[in-house]
């Protein structure tokens, strides 16, 4: 969110407010959204008839709200804001009357704008396929959730669904150099020095809102002070001191999530901890760290050994629910843990290789004897002819064909002997020579 709104909020408002864009070209980032002719910049046409609704998908502070606002005043629709956490069916069945009148009456369309629509239960999300659908409404949802698991599938079917990305350095620098000039945002009054603007960008994470919110409660220390020149310790004092000691350092956050994640696939516990301790002690969020350490679990361990999926979870399980500082105490135990268990990519390895061949059209039908026979009619056209119940042959393993025709010998699982996989590699040879009939 980068360019120059006079028109919203005033002197008083907010610098993230102020500095909200007025055109998409101003946005932030996400170049791969507001390309000539994309479906962003279609809907900010004023010429433009499209109505299809859109869901932003993507981390706080990347721009949803912005390009929210940016279409509706760029295409001269009537713009109407709600919030999933306060709003209900009643409102949105409110919403869709009035856009149907303003339809109606003055030929003008609404953009509904729903932030945190992942907050919506279905029967609120359903409330919005009547309008979405007959195109009263062109809605423009936000969400920082996977909208597969938190967005009904009709709503999702008719909405194109577009991922926001979080803003580079580069993207968050330029925002706070604007920020510095803009006459609505610090009108040049101050200057920064260089170690001050890195840690900002640092702070920011790729969060411009974040980013400019630490800026304006920097500048007031500055203005507290009767200076005119931000310096690093100002920073300091305005946002977490300890994640300045991580700038500082020349530690980019990719960097030391990067070393801390190759250092447990390594097994240097040592040097994990001394990573997550770097972290802890930046200020990083630990539900990230958690997550993290969620994946290298499933990544670099797998079936070497089952357990570290199970730790990890308990780790992130235990941070959402005690909290910091004490939430350290599972991160550490959990990073040693995995560190120190026996490595194995297979599974991590299975799932790109099915996918790959699943992207290059490697598919092939589903065997007769495998297809769903439980509807009428489906007897008659050969689905579960010749099935073996799997629990009726010896060891419930059945001399039968699972995958399709076209990918017979295919294996995409190859076990290492490492760790509890071992005995994974021997079993699943013996399955394979019984499922071969061998």
């Amino acid at each position: 969110m980068v360019g120059e709104n006079p028109g919203l909020g005033g002197a008083t408002a907010p610098l993230a407010v102020r500095m909200r864009p007025r055109t998409l070209a101003d946005i932030a980032g996400q170049r791969h959204l507001v390309t000539p002719g994309s479906p962003l910049t279609q809907l900010a046409n004023s010429d433009s008839q499209s109505g299809v609704s859109v869901i932003l998908w993507g981390p706080p502070g990347t721009g949803k709200t912005s390009i929210a606002h940016v279409i509706a005043a760029a295409s001269g629709r009537t713009f109407v804001e709600l919030s999933a956490v306060t709003a209900g069916v009643k409102d949105v069945r409110e919403v869709m009357e009035r856009a149907r009148n303003t339809k109606e009456m003055y030929g003008t369309a609404t953009v509904l704008f729903l932030d945190e629509i992942h907050r919506f239960n279905k029967a609120q999300q359903d409330a919005l396929l009547p309008g979405v659908e007959n195109g009263i409404v062109t809605l423009v949802a936000a969400t920082t959730e996977n909208p597969s698991f938190s967005v009904v599938t009709p709503l999702l079917s008719r909405s194109l669904l577009l991922r926001l990305e979080p803003l580079s350095d580069e993207d968050v620098a330029h925002l706070l150099e604007r920020a510095m000039n803009s006459p609505v945002g610090l009108a040049g009054e101050l200057t920064i020095a260089e170690d001050a603007q890195r840690a900002l960008v640092q702070y920011s994470s790729g969060d411009a809102r974040r980013a400019l919110t630490s800026l304006e409660a920097t500048a007031a220390i500055a203005r507290a002070l009767d200076a005119t020149h931000i310096t690093v310790d100002m920073v300091s004092q305005a946002v977490d001191r300890a994640l300045l000691r991580y700038d500082r350092q020349g530690d980019e956050h990719y960097d030391v999530i990067s070393a801390f994640i190759k250092s447990i696939r390594g097994s240097d516990a040592d040097a994990a901890i001394h990573y997550l301790a770097r972290m802890i002690e930046a200020g990083e969020d630990p539900r990230f760290i958690a997550r993290r350490l969620v994946i290298s679990a499933s990544e670099d361990i797998g079936l070497a050994e089952p357990r570290a999926l199970e730790v990890a979870s308990a780790a992130a399980d235990a941070v959402a629910f005690i909290g910091m500082p004490e939430g350290r105490i599972p991160l550490a135990e959990a990073t040693i843990f995995l560190a120190l268990s026996p490595k194995s990519n297979a599974a991590y390895n299975a799932i790109n290789a099915a996918i790959a061949d699943v992207r290059a059209g490697k598919l092939g039908t589903v065997p007769p004897h495998l297809r769903d026979a439980s509807y009428p009619g489906a007897k008659a056209l050969g689905h579960g002819r010749g099935y073996i119940y799997a629990h009726d042959a010896p060891h419930a393993i059945a001399e039968q064909r699972y995958l399709p025709d076209a990918l017979v010998g295919t294996r995409y699982y190859l076990p290492t002997e490492r760790g509890a996989e071992a005995n994974l590699a021997e079993r699943w040879e013996r399955i394979q020579r019984i499922l071969r009939g061998e």
